[in-house]
């Protein structure tokens, strides 16, 4: 598995896998003599996607590699150097390109780790540095993190129908969003609970196990579907999984059971079919009869066409017999919902004295677009068995302590309140990561974030993981935050005469 799973990837420089404003607000910051002014942003969501009650944390180690790498080439310079604005002048001089020819990424970064379910409102990842690069850094964060959590979280909702003992197979390449979307969305499945990748170059990149059968063009290369499976079976006597709707379903499984016998009688066994049309239920259910009675119980049946976890959920409650899932375009694609609305939001400024920071706020005409201010950290009330419970938000930098039982209120409607019992367990979420853009201790492998990740969803309310109007999890600002909120809202928004 390469150690580097962004710029091992891409060998250019990312320096400029951002926005153009990104830019033009860092070469004014720079003018301005603001570019080394610390600033605190943090980057959430608002709202689980899927209309679920939650999302899996993703896309971390991918961010770090981009920010620890970051620099700009002379190609990237040179490029910028030709900018010009509308008046045909040049954008950026060559002062402030000599200043980016040196930059290096020495912000802090805390964030949650890779596999963590999370809330809308939360802060997933915290950067505090130098105003400049704090911001310019923001759309590739955004791009990375915001698309590996939605895969991550649809392949967990597809992991959940499938069941514990079932296994689930990542066919997407084909119909993912070209090259970069189809090799981060297996990255994403695998760590959300997709057990293999038909995608052997995420495979070879991020160290996820390869599986596929073949397609139907293999079979109509031959002149009969039994030629076609001898001739599999021939070449894989130990890893044949025969695709069998090609002609006829129920004639394509008494075929691939003839030849497993012939394979049987070899010293070899057939490792399964593959339904990809047609009612998988009924089909899955003769094609089981089929196999059991030829006294090939093992060769497990599976099954492919459009799948995603709201279908699997149906063929299981009508009794399928399915054992594998392939799913392909519906997850890759994240179907139904085209891109989780992560936003990344200045929270704070350090005071023109150094010696205390000044607490941002950006409103909106709709509450739940307004930010919060301060800089953040998320705490994780705990149950008995250490299931989650409720969420606070709170800021790391107020001048007084958390109370031992503190008041959660929810940012959207403060009529909502949760009180904590004393002595609640808790953990903190956001943890440490950079620091003056130097990684704190190795992250987690791929491997044990996803094992993170199921440990974490399983360890859910089932009401919050149902597909269909879930429970809303507890999420709130702390008390003392939600007042500061509230108090920098009044203080911000002009007061208009009637």
């Amino acid at each position: 598995m390469n150690s580097a799973p962004l710029s091992g990837l891409y060998q250019p420089s990312l320096a400029l896998l951002t926005d153009l404003y990104q830019l033009t607000m860092a070469y004014g910051y720079w003018k301005q003599g603001l570019h080394e002014r610390e600033a605190v942003f943090h980057l959430y969501f608002r709202k689980a996607p899927f209309a679920g009650g939650y999302a899996v944390a993703a896309g971390l180690a991918l961010a770090v590699d981009y920010l620890e790498t970051l620099r700009f080439s002379d190609d990237d310079l040179a490029y910028l150097a030709s900018l010009t604005g509308g008046k045909g002048s040049r954008l950026f001089p060559d002062e402030f390109l000599a200043y980016l020819k040196e930059l290096k990424f020495t912000c802090d970064v805390d964030a949650v780790a890779e596999g963590t379910v999370v809330f809308g409102n939360e802060p997933l990842v915290r950067v505090q540095g130098p105003l400049l690069q704090a911001q310019l850094v923001e759309t590739a964060l955004l791009t990375l993190v915001n698309f590996q959590t939605l895969i991550a979280t649809k392949a967990a909702r597809v992991r959940d129908a499938a069941g514990p003992d079932d296994a689930v197979l990542e066919f997407g390449l084909r119909r993912a969003q070209g090259p970069d979307g189809g090799l981060g969305a297996s990255r994403a499945a695998y760590l959300g609970g997709a057990d293999a990748t038909s995608n052997v170059l995420a495979g070879q990149r991020y160290g996820i196990p390869v599986r596929g059968t073949h397609a139907h063009s293999w079979v109509m290369t031959y002149e009969s579907e039994l030629a076609a499976f001898r001739a599999y079976a021939d070449a894989f006597p130990d890893d044949s999984v025969f695709l069998v709707d090609t002609y006829d379903t129920l004639d394509g499984v008494r075929h691939a059971i003839e030849v497993a016998l012939e394979m049987r009688k070899n010293g070899h066994e057939l490792g399964g079919i593959r339904l990809d049309s047609g009612d998988l239920a009924y089909l899955s259910k003769e094609a089981r009869k089929l196999l059991d009675a030829a006294g090939l119980e093992k060769v497990r049946i599976v099954a492919s066409n459009d799948l995603e976890e709201n279908l699997i959920t149906s063929l299981k409650q009508q009794g399928a017999r399915i054992d594998t899932w392939g799913v392909g375009t519906q997850l890759v694609t994240a179907y139904n919902q085209a891109a989780l609305g992560g936003v990344y939001k200045l929270a704070a400024l350090r005071t023109a004295d150094g010696q205390g920071w000044d607490f941002t706020i950006k409103l909106s005409e709709q509450q739940v677009k307004t930010s919060i201010p301060g800089i953040l950290q998320v705490r994780r009330y705990l149950g008995d068995h250490g299931q989650p419970r409720a969420d606070m938000i709170y800021n790391v930098a107020a001048p007084a302590p958390l109370p031992e039982a503190p008041t959660i209120l929810d940012p959207a409607d403060a009529t909502r309140r949760r009180p904590v019992r004393p002595g609640a367990p808790f953990r903190d979420l956001l943890a440490p990561v950079l620091r003056q853009g130097r990684l704190v201790q190795p992250l987690p492998s791929l491997a044990e974030s996803r094992a993170h990740a199921r440990q974490e969803v399983t360890s859910l309310d089932p009401s919050i993981r149902r597909y269909l109007n879930p429970h809303v999890y507890p999420v709130g600002l702390e008390q003392a935050l939600h007042e500061f909120r509230t108090q920098l809202m009044l203080e911000k928004r002009p007061v208009r005469p009637a």
